[in-house]
């Protein structure tokens, strides 16, 4: 067996055999859930105590206009002197609004005021704001002779029917549904780089600073050492993803068969229930049925094949940054130029393209290797053409050779430099050597 191969199958065995790596693969799952059950809990607290807010107008020009909710409470205090109707609403309200007489209706677009203690909800403010110009609309309205409320009945909601050219019919939820999975894909690319990145590097500096390193290399040569250990690690890592997704697709098989069993107990109880049952259920089967048209093999298979690239990528990086460095805390200085690449990566991903997955911007940095394994994983379940895909690939593992190439040099010599902090200029030597 090959001594590359020998280091290959030692850098797996310890990453798998490790307790932590043991545990984290089939906590983690179990954690993701509960923590995703965590924010919809809390999500569900936010906004359910019911806010009291208090109106002071005493013209009764907008209180009728307020109409109270289950999440909010009008009082209308226009019977009290303003002063002791700020004094009381201090006290006992969330905040009071203040409608000040004025000569003509028009004023009131920038005569309201919302006074209270603390900063309010910018979606409270707004909504106060569309009460006023729904006000003002209806008085402009009058004024010119329409009728409001013929307006109001004249109105429709339009519903665009979507399919493709190919006569195929698809519904708004494909695009959440897209979002998601690629959103979701893009991050776990980040952080399974970070991670096992992170691994390959602390190996590096454990051999190094024990020593072992000075034995090692004098059976290997350096290359097949940091070789050794990036596809070691990344293997272990490819592993993990492999369970995760079994355990993923049981949990939600699971999870289905539970609700189904629900929605069914829930149809034969009355008939308020099955009608609810019904629209549940075919709120679900519509996104069912647009999960299962995404193509689901090319986003596993380009899943599998960016977390390698990009892993390679990265990895040979942090095996070159290990090598350079005595701890962990000299190496904070190199990590924040390959970390930065990763986070634009991620914001140009959730902010270009979400709004735009074929723009410019988007296929761009789906082709720029330091980017391209989390834009193009984002850009995945929109649809991607072949020869995109293919070039983005094969300009990312051309940049992995490359990057090899020049962190093998760092690597050769930084592994057996002791005892001093490395700059960037010293770096730049090495690879002159």
């Amino acid at each position: 067996m090959s001594s590359l191969s020998l280091i290959i199958k030692r850098e797996f065995t310890a990453k798998v055999r490790n307790k932590s790596f043991i545990v984290m693969t089939f906590l983690s799952p179990l954690l993701v859930v509960a923590m995703g059950a965590l924010i919809g809990y809390l999500a569900s607290l936010n906004g359910s105590e019911k806010v009291k807010i208090a109106i002071y107008d005493p013209s009764a020009v907008l209180k009728e206009e307020f109409k109270s909710t289950d999440k909010t409470e009008y009082t209308d205090l226009s019977g009290l002197s303003l002063t002791a109707a700020k004094e009381k609403a201090s006290v006992d309200y969330e905040g009071l609004i203040y409608v000040p007489k004025v000569d003509s209706l028009r004023q009131l677009a920038t005569k309201v005021e919302y006074l209270s203690n603390e900063s309010p909800n910018l979606d409270f403010v707004s909504g106060i704001e569309d009460v006023i110009n729904e006000k003002l609309t209806k008085n402009n309205l009058k004024t010119l002779g329409f009728d409001y409320d013929k307006i109001e009945k004249a109105k429709t909601d339009a519903s665009v029917h979507l399919s493709k050219f190919s006569g195929e019919e698809t519904f708004k939820e494909a695009s959440i549904i897209k979002i998601v999975i690629g959103g979701l894909s893009g991050y776990l690319i980040m952080m399974f780089v970070i991670i096992y990145g992170n691994m390959v590097m602390r190996s590096v500096i454990e051999e190094k600073t024990n020593r072992i390193i000075e034995i090692i290399i004098s059976s290997v040569k350096p290359f097949q050492l940091m070789m050794g250990k990036i596809i070691g690690t990344s293997l272990a890592g490819i592993l993990q993803f492999i369970i995760w997704s079994i355990l993923g697709l049981g949990l939600f098989f699971v999870l289905s068969t539970i609700f189904n069993v629900e929605m069914g107990s829930a149809a034969t109880a009355t008939p308020q229930g099955a009608q609810a049952s019904a629209e549940a259920m075919q709120g679900i089967n519509i996104y069912l049925s647009e999960l299962w048209k995404l193509p689901l093999l090319t986003i596993f298979i380009s899943f599998i094949v960016y977390f390698i690239g990009g892993y390679f990528l990265y990895s040979s990086l942090y095996a070159a940054i290990g090598a350079a460095v005595d701890s962990e805390t000299d190496s904070q200085q190199f990590l924040l130029p390959i970390i930065m690449p990763l986070m634009l990566g991620v914001y140009v991903g959730f902010f270009t393209v979400i709004s735009d997955p074929h723009g410019t911007v988007a296929t761009v940095f789906s082709m720029i290797p330091l980017t391209s394994p989390i834009v193009m994983l984002m850009r995945v379940p929109f649809g991607v053409p072949l020869w995109q895909l293919a070039l983005s690939v094969a300009i990312l593992f051309a940049t992995f050779f490359f990057v090899v190439w020049f962190a093998a040099k760092i690597y050769r010599i930084g592994i057996l430099m002791y005892g001093k902090k490395p700059t960037y200029k010293e770096i730049f030597k090495w690879l002159k050597y």
